[in-house]
């Protein structure tokens, strides 16, 4: 699916993540020392940030969303779209984006919704956000995202606990009759869904406290993230490029006309690939995961906010940013970003108040 918004911009970014710093390099615990430095050179991930039992991707991306309305001097009166998206709600009911909503001071007439993507998620949501305010009434909107996969992570998984940290994000959109042109290509392919998946704890395996015998050992496997290693870097380098090509395609866009490209951070070895495969140049090609991990549906704003805030809050610059991963889902989309408020982190401390029913 392809679409081409007008008139819509990004105002601005913020990311935010947790306080709490976590090195297998510097405190080894499940690896001898060098198989901790040569897994932290393979997925380039030295340390994570990683939030506390209390908070969770709400928290995260509302006070991204805070600071982000503070800074660019907006009413959140003005703000009549809102949405959030992560694999981790606070709640099965209701969408966690009400919550959000009241927490944030936003009119009533504000649409809120969750929408429950991770790795494509930001593109997905850039889509979404643009193109409700392309065609409605609405003129400011607010795309959250964020995951604290690290509560999804087996306590002895090797291959996952030391690539995924925590984080949330918050993207501001309006209406601006100068702004360039939004391309966005997408794509869905379920057959690979069982390779990146968490099966219990929707309706299809509940968990209740109703478990008898066997059933409760299962039922804690499959609460926790499973990831095929070998089958995502297959998906990817199959499936990515063509989405490259799609997109610049679609925007009628030579691959020299873009000025940065970001890709949800995976891990180092994936994007490496890719970006070989691609053929984008290294200087283009964005790779800022070092000190986070891969977190999930706020990588891509994340390594803007981190790598890049300078530079877009100085001048105009052109994006093809990419998302794909849990689904299969994939999408591409191709934007100028910039001058904006100046992106930047925001360092979340533990005793900043969650949301709360």
């Amino acid at each position: 699916m392809k679409a081409t918004i007008e008139g819509v911009r990004i105002a601005g970014l913020r990311a935010a993540i947790p306080t709490q710093r976590h090195s297998f390099v510097e405190t080894p615990e499940m690896f001898t020392p060098e198989e901790a430095l040569k897994l932290a050179t393979t997925i380039g991930v030295h340390e994570r940030r990683i939030a506390p039992p209390h908070m969770l991707a709400s928290d995260l991306a509302v006070a991204a969303a805070e600071r982000l309305l503070a800074d660019l001097d907006w009413a959140p009166a003005s703000v009549e779209v809102l949405i959030f998206v992560t694999q981790g709600p606070d709640y099965l009911l209701p969408a966690t984006a009400c919550l959000m909503q009241k927490r944030l001071g936003l009119p009533k007439s504000c649409a809120a919704f969750d929408v429950n993507l991770g790795c494509s998620g930001y593109v997905y949501g850039l889509w979404l956000a643009s193109q409700l305010l392309a065609g409605s009434t609405g003129k400011r909107a607010l795309l959250l995202c964020g995951d604290v996969s690290s509560r999804l992570l087996l306590p002895d998984d090797r291959s996952t606990r030391p690539l995924f940290g925590d984080a949330g994000a918050a993207t501001a959109l309006e209406k601006s009759a100068d702004a360039a042109p939004i391309y966005v290509s997408l794509g869905t392919d379920a057959s690979g869904a069982e390779h990146i998946s968490i099966k219990a704890g929707g309706l299809r395996n509940n968990l209740v406290p109703t478990l008898r015998g066997g059933e409760l050992g299962t039922l804690y496997e499959e609460a926790h993230l499973h990831l095929n290693g070998p089958e995502i870097f297959t998906f990817t380098l199959r499936v990515v490029p063509g989405l490259v090509r799609d997109i610049l395609e679609h925007a009628g866009c030579e691959l020299s006309a873009i000025d940065y490209c970001v890709m949800h951070q995976a891990n180092k070895f994936i994007l490496e690939h890719l970006r070989n495969k691609t053929k984008i140049p290294p200087e283009k090609f964005i790779v800022d995961m070092q000190n986070f991990g891969n977190t999930s549906s706020a990588s891509i704003p994340l390594a803007i906010c981190n790598s890049l805030a300078a530079k877009v809050a100085e001048r105009k610059s052109k994006f093809l940013l990419g998302g794909f991963g849990v689904g299969w889902s994939w999408g591409g989309v191709i934007l100028e970003i910039g001058p904006v408020v100046t992106p930047g982190l925001v360092e979340v401390p533990s005793d900043f108040l969650p949301l709360a029913l």
